[in-house]
């Protein structure tokens, strides 16, 4: 097994945390991982995004000019990297941050409402843990287990309360992707 996975958005919409928390859920299962972020300034606002390598076996390069899926949260996005999900791949999208949806017609498209869902919880920081339930549904490379030990290990212990929110959020997040 071996799935290579771009997740991009605006920075503060946690891209950079879920590629992170789906790298130590690898870790915590004894995988190979690589965890590249990109991003300078636009950090908090501007686009932000993370390659995540979760395999089997050594990662010979965590340089990729084409992914297996694409977590995909704003337009911008969208335009740079649809072209880059290899035939057959995965397109993940929220609809609250895309204008123009996806055309290729040589992979899965999949619509996820996250910002919807993270509001009707009341929590906008519920977010990124939406998306990523929806990405394990369809593409389960490690357990929801390991990411709840992935997030334990990726929070600041004050805010350990907030699992079993982050938890409900994934839970949340495979009900809700559907395909286009």
């Amino acid at each position: 097994m071996k799935e290579e996975i771009i997740i991009a958005g605006f920075g503060g919409q946690g891209v950079l945390s879920m590629g992170k928390i789906l790298a130590y859920s690898g870790l915590m299962e004894g995988k190979e991982v690589s965890w590249m972020p990109a991003y300078g300034p636009e950090q908090r606002g501007g686009t932000a995004n993370v390659t995540v390598i979760v395999s089997d076996e050594r990662i010979s390069s965590p340089i990729l000019s084409k992914y297996d899926a694409a977590i995909i949260l704003n337009q911008p996005s969208l335009e740079k990297f649809e072209s880059r999900v290899k035939p057959g791949g995965i397109l993940i999208y929220d609809g609250y941050g895309i204008i123009d949806p996806p055309t290729r017609t040589d992979i899965q498209v999949y619509r996820i409402d996250a910002m919807d869902a993270a509001n009707e919880m009341k929590n906008a920081k519920a977010f990124n843990m939406i998306v990523l339930g929806g990405l394990l549904k369809l593409l389960p490379m490690v357990s929801i287990d390991s990411v709840l030990k992935g997030l334990k290990k990726t929070l600041p212990e004050r805010h350990h309360h907030l699992i079993p929110m982050n938890e409900a959020a994934i839970q949340k997040g495979m009900e809700l992707v559907s395909k286009i």
